[in-house]
């Protein structure tokens, strides 16, 4: 068995000041922020009476911010506007840093627990461990009980899945999955979507990591099973190396005005994706992101015009 991540490094200051500190100043805290400005598309969970905006928000790096207490009320800004544009699933993991503990200030802050859908993950290689991180996960988040609970890039999911079956008969968790990211493992994901019963998958997805495309996501409505689609920009790199591009003149077709929202529209367009979960630091990304779950959405000779843009840049 592969040796396990550490957990990630807070940024630094520098980092995170010049984005969260400008995301504070952005947003007045907290109750005017979380009055809907938006209403973005939603998708229901399949199988269930749940429906979810299209884009939700991510917590991996960006809210590992540690105990200090401006970053912490700059993450907060950044999920009131979250909250105020109409977003609702939030996705975070133990293997986060204090990313948990961070949603947790922000929800309390804004009083915010029943806005949110919470979504994290079992990330521990021994089942006896599963209860007893779940639980401090929980406490961590502040939250009656989580939403959904996934079972982290695989590890030890037949054990863990065993667990969060019993949780979800008991009514301790509303529903259950599998995480992979990277395009890696999909081989045994595409074997657990075909023997578990679950209610969600995530993977990476985007509009130049297609692989999902060839099974898992035929499998995912075939199976009526939802999809989470993680890494949206490749962490920037993808943001960062359109960004001297042009968007093409026909992006205003589909409401398009940013690389962001081209990229978001393509994956949450695809009838298998229930929601994309971007990360991000700025308040002014929040919004960017959540007006791509609007209409109009592109058709799917739309969608392949669009790949076909981005791969001949």
């Amino acid at each position: 068995m592969a040796s396990p991540l550490p957990p990630p490094r807070l940024l630094s200051r520098r980092r995170l000041l010049g984005g969260l500190l400008a995301a504070a100043a952005a947003s007045t805290l907290p109750a005017a922020t979380l009055a809907r400005s938006t209403t973005p598309l939603t998708r229901t969970l399949p199988g269930t009476d749940v429906a979810l905006p299209r884009v939700g928000l991510g917590s991996w790096i960006t809210f590992n911010v540690g105990d200090d207490p401006r970053l912490l009320e700059a993450c907060t800004a950044v999920m009131a506007a979250f909250f105020a544009a109409g977003g609702r699933l939030i996705d975070s993991s133990p293997m986060y840093g204090t990313s948990q503990a961070t949603i947790g200030h922000a929800l309390g802050r804004l009083e915010a627990l029943d806005r949110v859908y919470a979504a994290d993950k079992v990330w521990t290689s021994r089942r006896d461990e599963g209860p007893t991180q779940i639980e401090a996960s929980r406490r961590a988040w502040g939250v009656p009980r989580f939403d959904l609970l996934q079972v982290h890039n695989l590890r030890g999911w037949e054990g863990h899945l065993e667990t969060l079956q019993a949780m979800k008969a008991a009514g301790e968790v509303r529903h259950l999955g599998i995480t992979t990211s990277h395009g890696r493992r999909h081989d045994e994901m595409e074997h657990i979507m075909r023997r578990a019963e679950l209610d969600s998958v995530q993977l990476t997805y985007n509009i130049v990591d297609r692989e999902a495309e060839q099974r898992l996501l035929p499998l995912a409505r075939e199976r009526g099973i939802g999809v989470i689609a993680n890494r949206p920009f490749q962490r920037k790199r993808l943001i960062r190396r359109l960004a001297g591009q042009p968007l093409p003149p026909w992006a205003a077709e589909i409401g398009a005005a940013t690389w962001a929202q081209f990229i978001l529209k393509f994956i949450i367009s695809h009838p298998a994706i229930t929601c994309a979960i971007p990360a991000t630091t700025q308040v002014e990304h929040v919004r960017e992101n959540l007006a791509a779950a609007r209409e109009p959405l592109p058709d799917e000779a739309m969608r392949r015009r669009m790949a076909e843009y981005v791969r001949g840049l």
